[in-house]
């Protein structure tokens, strides 16, 4: 059973769609776009809280707090059903196609009876939608090539596929006449698990040449729109990017703008107009005169709004404004704040790399220490033993004592730890005596994703309740778009966390990341400690940590609540986790 948080949160981010599909008033779907945020988010259980209580809950009226008490009595909300009544699910799907917006659907729909891609598709090739009004021959075609490049591209992409591209695109364009910036934005800029499409920012007096340039990258398949001050692409990869191009005076507004969310911009826009002021992304301008006041750095037009600059993974309505307004904005952990990393791979079981070549890796990388985490023997697969386990413990000591001594500040010591398998009761591969050699224990979940919601959050806790674990790897066990995460009490999980001293893996690895930002803010509310860990399996892998430390950043993490952003001895403190032996 999925939390009830989580349920309502889903209930209202659909009512939000289905009220812009009919037509709606776009505020009333902002109030349940920003409610499910906050009910998502929330630390108490909404079903465990009366409708005062219910309202406690930022953007959570009276109104929307008895749909909450209506659906958790009932398992349904009337003003939902009747909605749903309206609109076949597949209208939804309709929405996604470029050039069809929600408007133009529902015609579709409602003329003609429309509800599918596939049917979408019929009613262009028999030409029954050039009938309609709004709608001719060309529109059938630019809604047919839209149809083709959902297909071709999909969904959306993970993190590291839209980097890739976003920072080639961005080196190429730094260099093109005229160029005087140039930046990636959107919700790649925001650190976002997964990319629709990537936003790329420029500043030049002339955009002629950078929009030439745009187009005759080497990695561009299709130009879907040629502008002055817009240029979109497709990739290779199939993937949209999209080049703005602005003056160079309103690169900061740009920037703000561009970056979004669109919820936080509402908020920003909303504080402009009850200024007098007007903010667009060519500046912030007086509303009476005209006048542009401030526009250049997004310092700027953050301070002109009364507010420090924002830091844009917490760009998400979630409470930063109030936080930036009271100063309470956290100092959010970065990558250069990691001192090592402490789950990772050799070739000894699943890695790629043998353990000398991962530890030279970690060294140039100018980690403090590093630890080798190699699977234990009831992952069957992977063929541990006792005694292979033991040879490396004894090859990692001799080569800590050689990076140990490297460099002025210490090198980098290597710390031998293992991956434990949670088993089903919650016990873990090998008894105390042998887990007493090891200088840290990450243990996680890697089978029997099924069990029940009582059963999951009891093999969690009592993985915590043992006193040599130090990090429960990847909580949830989630590979996104692909497995879901496990059923399981959460809030149990990060009170048991907190109460027995064991941290909670950020994994780095873009297919998980995992804890996600809405369960880091959970957790970091019961005074849970983090690991970002790249659990890397090759050397290549050791740079994953930027896109944890991303989810940290959006999770509103400092520095001081990663156990590996702290100096050696401070972490071997924490690993003893109490034990008097």
């Amino acid at each position: 059973m999925a939390r009830a948080n989580d349920e309502v949160a889903a209930l209202f981010a659909e009512y939000a769609d289905l009220i812009s599909i009919t037509g709606g008033d776009a505020f009333r779907a902002r109030v349940y776009e920003k409610a499910a945020r906050s009910i998502g988010g929330h630390h108490a259980d909404v079903s465990r809280l009366d409708l005062k209580g219910l309202q406690e809950i930022p953007n959570v009226g009276r109104s929307i707090a008895e749909k909450i008490v209506e659906y958790l009595g009932t398992g349904r909300v009337s003003a939902v059903e009747e909605l749903r009544a309206r609109i076949p699910a597949g209208v939804r799907r309709l929405t996604a196609v470029p050039t069809l917006g929600p408007k133009k659907a529902m015609a579709v729909y409602q003329e003609l009876g429309v509800s599918s891609i596939e049917e979408l598709v019929d009613a262009i090739r028999d030409e029954r939608l050039r009938d309609l009004k709004g709608f001719g021959p060309r529109t059938e075609q630019n809604i047919l090539h839209g149809i083709a490049l959902l297909r071709s591209s999909g969904d959306r992409v993970l993190i590291d596929a839209a980097m890739d591209v976003a920072e080639s695109v961005v080196a190429r364009l730094s260099t093109a006449a005229g160029c005087r910036r140039c930046a990636y934005a959107g919700s790649l800029r925001r650190g976002r698990e997964t990319i629709g499409d990537v936003d790329v920012l420029a500043a030049a007096d002339d955009s002629e040449p950078l929009m030439r340039a745009f187009t005759e990258l080497p990695r561009t398949r299709e130009v879907v729109a040629h502008g002055t001050t817009r240029t979109s692409i497709r990739t290779t990869e199939g993937l949209a990017v999209d080049l703005r191009v602005v003056p160079p005076d309103s690169w900061g507004a740009a920037l703000q703008y561009f970056t979004g969310s669109k919820a936080h911009n509402i908020r920003t826009r909303e504080r402009a107009v009850h200024q007098g002021l007007k903010l667009s992304e060519y500046g912030l301008f007086d509303a009476e005169t005209g006048e542009r006041i401030v526009s250049e750095t997004e310092e700027e037009v953050y301070a002109r709004l009364g507010l420090p600059w924002i830091p844009p993974p917490l760009r998400e309505d979630r409470g930063e404004i109030e936080a930036g307004l009271r100063g309470e904005l956290p100092e959010l952990v970065r990558e250069s704040d990691l001192r090592g990393d402490l789950h990772t791979h050799t070739d000894l079981t699943d890695g790629l790399a043998p353990l000398e070549q991962m530890a030279a890796a970690a060294a140039a990388r100018g980690h403090a220490y590093y630890a080798i985490t190699d699977h234990a023997p009831n992952l069957f697969m992977q063929r541990m033993t006792d005694e292979r386990m033991l040879a490396q413990r004894e090859r990692v000591r001799e080569l800590d004592a050689e990076y140990g001594r490297r460099g002025a500040r210490g090198g980098t010591r290597l710390l031998h730890g293992v991956e434990l398998n949670i088993d089903p009761d919650g016990g873990v591969d090998w008894p105390d005596d042998f887990l007493a050699g090891f200088d840290l224990c990450v243990a996680s979940v890697h089978s029997h994703f099924n069990q029940s919601r009582d059963a999951m959050t009891r093999r969690f806790l009592r993985a915590c309740e043992n006193p040599y674990v130090n990090i429960i790897g990847h909580p949830t066990t989630r590979v996104i778009g692909k497995r879901p995460g496990v059923d399981a009490d959460l809030d149990a999980l990060f009170a048991a966390c907190a109460r027995t001293g064991t941290a909670l893996e950020i994994n780095s690895h873009p297919d998980r990341l995992d804890l996600d930002d809405e369960h880091i803010l959970r957790a970091r509310r019961y005074g849970v400690k983090f690991a970002i860990d790249s659990d890397a399996h090759s050397t290549l892998h050791l740079a994953y940590l930027r896109y944890g430390v991303a989810t940290a950043q959006r999770g509103w993490l400092a520095k001081d609540d990663v156990i590996n952003a702290w100096p050696l001895t401070r972490l071997r403190r924490f690993l003893r986790k109490g034990r008097t032996g």
